[in-house]
C-alpha cells in the first residue's frame, strides 16, 4: 500500500523573513503508520506536489486555519481521480464540519495506536466519514520517535544553514489563554512524555539544533528540572516556548543548551522586563511574541509597547494581529459582540485584521501592525538580528569543545548571588 502524505502551502506574514521548518505533525503521524506501508511526503511550502494517481490514499495534514482552503483544493483534485482522501491535524479538527465536504474521512484527535484501524477500513469496508478520538487521548507511552526519514532534509535550510528539528516532550496545556485553541484540541491536563523516551528520540536526531514545540514547558516544576537535567549530556542547542522563571530552572535550562525562548509579551510591566533580563543574563536569547489589537490597545499604546521592546533589547520580535480562530475563548466573545468581519479562512493569517477592534478602526490596526514591524527593525533588519542569534549559538557550540568551560560557555558559577560570572 502507498500513501501520499501532503502538507499544504500557507501564506507567510508579509514582514517576516521567509524560512521553512520541517513540519512536526506529519512526521509524528507517519510514525504511527504501519511500517509495511509506503509513505511519500510532500511539503508544498518547499516542493511541488506529485498529483499523479499512483497512491491508495492521500493523507492531508493541516496545521493552520489559513492552510485549510488550499488543503480543500488539493483534496478535491485527488478525489476527482478516485483516490480517497483523509484529513488530520489541528486545522482539520477546528474546521472538520466544512472539511467533510472535501474529504472521504476526517480524523479527529491524536493518532498513536489508531492508524491500523484506518488501514484495515481502507482495505475492507472503506473509510469511516469521521474517526472521532477528540479528548480520548492515547497512552503517552505509545509515542515513539517521529518518522523524520520521510522528509527531504536538504529543503529545510536558510541561506545554507540547516534549520532546527521539531520535537515535543509533552502534550496538553493546563493554561487557558484567550487566543489559544489548545484546551479544545489537547485538553487542560498536562500530559508529559516519558523523559527516557524523549531522550532516546533526541539521540537519533543528527541535527544539534532543536525546537521543543510544546505549548509550554513551564507546567510542572519537577518534570521541567528532570527534563533539563536529562538534556545536559546530549549537548544539543534548543529553542522552546516559555520556561519557568525560577532560578534553578533557568540555570538548568542554560546548562542544558537553551538557545532562545519564545516569550509572550502582553504589556510593558516590570515583570516582563525582569523576565527578559533574567533569561538574557544566562545567555538565553528572547524572541517576543506580541499580539496587537486587544481591547485595551489604541495607537498610542502600541507605540509605547514597541518602544518598550526596543528598550529591553529583545533579540527578535514577532508581531501578529489578534485572530479569532474557531474554538478559542476570544472567538466566542467576538461572536457574541458581532465583531467578526468574515470567515475567509485564507485571510486568517494573523497578519490581517478580521474583526472590529475596540479602540481603533480596522484600517488603523492594520497600519499599526506594519508600524510595529517596521519600527522595531528600523536599526537592524530581522535578517541581521537572526544572524546574531545564529552567531550566538555557533559560539555556544564552539565553547562546548573548549577545555575548562562548561556547556553554557561560562567559566564560573556563584550560587550565592545566582549570577553567571563572565570570563
Amino acid at each position: 500500500m502507498k500513501i501520499k502524505f501532503v502538507y499544504p502551502l500557507w501564506p507567510k506574514l508579509s514582514r517576516q523573513t521567509e524560512f521553512h521548518l520541517p513540519p512536526h505533525a506529519p512526521v509524528c503521524v507517519a510514525a504511527a503508520i504501519p511500517g509495511e506501508v509506503e509513505v511519500v511526503f510532500f511539503d508544498e511550502n518547499v516542493q511541488e506536489i506529485d498529483f499523479s494517481p499512483d497512491a491508495d490514499m492521500v493523507a492531508i495534514s493541516v496545521l493552520l486555519t489559513c492552510q485549510i482552503p488550499r488543503a480543500w483544493e488539493i483534496a478535491d483534485r485527488f478525489r476527482n481521480m478516485g483516490i480517497p482522501v483523509i484529513f488530520g491535524g489541528i486545522a482539520a479538527m477546528l474546521h472538520h464540519e466544512e472539511t467533510l465536504d472535501h474529504a472521504d474521512s476526517v480524523f479527529l484527535g491524536e493518532v498513536e495506536g489508531r492508524f491500523e484501524e484506518i488501514i484495515n477500513d481502507l482495505n475492507n469496508k472503506g473509510l469511516k466519514k469521521v474517526y472521532d478520538y477528540m479528548h480520548n487521548y492515547p497512552d503517552m507511552d505509545l509515542i515513539g520517535p517521529a518518522r523524520r526519514s520521510i522528509l527531504s532534509r536538504d529543503l529545510y535550510n536558510y541561506r545554507g544553514v540547516q534549520m532546527v528539528d521539531l520535537v515535543h516532550a509533552s502534550r496538553g496545556c493546563r493554561f487557558n489563554c484567550f487566543p489559544c485553541c489548545t484546551p479544545y484540541l489537547g485538553g487542560r491536563n498536562f500530559r508529559p512524555r516519558n523523559i527516557k523516551s524523549v531522550v532516546e528520540e533526541l539521540e537519533q536526531i543528527d541535527n544539534g539544533r532543536l525546537f521543543f514545540v510544546d505549548n509550554s514547558l513551564a507546567q510542572d516544576d519537577e518534570w521541567e528540572k528532570e527534563l533539563f537535567r536529562a538534556l545536559i549530556p546530549l549537548n544539543k542547542k534548543w529553542i522552546s516556548h516559555p520556561i519557568k522563571d525560577d532560578d534553578e530552572i533557568l540555570d538548568l535550562a542554560a546548562e542544558a543548551g537553551c538557545w532562545y525562548v519564545y516569550q509572550a509579551i502582553m504589556d510593558t510591566s516590570d515583570h516582563i522586563r525582569q523576565r527578559v533580563r533574567r533569561l538574557k543574563e544566562r545567555g538565553i536569547g528572547v524572541e517576543g511574541t506580541i499580539i496587537l489589537g486587544m481591547d485595551d490597545h489604541d495607537e498610542d499604546y502600541i507605540k509605547r509597547l514597541v518602544d518598550f521592546l526596543v528598550e529591553i533589547e529583545l533579540d527578535l520580535a514577532e508581531f501578529t494581529v489578534l485572530t479569532p480562530f474557531p474554538h478559542t475563548p476570544i472567538r466566542e466573545v467576538l461572536e457574541k459582540e458581532n465583531r467578526i468581519l468574515h470567515n475567509d479562512w485564507s485571510r486568517y493569517t494573523s497578519g490581517e485584521v478580521v474583526f472590529r477592534p475596540a479602540k481603533m478602526s480596522v484600517d488603523k490596526l492594520q497600519e499599526m501592525f506594519y508600524y510595529a514591524w517596521d519600527t522595531f527593525y528600523v536599526k537592524e533588519s530581522r535578517e541581521v538580528k537572526m544572524a546574531k542569534l545564529f552567531m550566538n549559538v555557533m559560539k555556544k557550540e564552539r565553547n562546548d569543545f573548549t577545555p575548562g568551560r562548561n556547556r553554557s560557555g561560562r567559566k564560573n558559577w556563584t550560587s550565592r548571588n545566582r549570577a553567571w560570572k563572565q570570563p
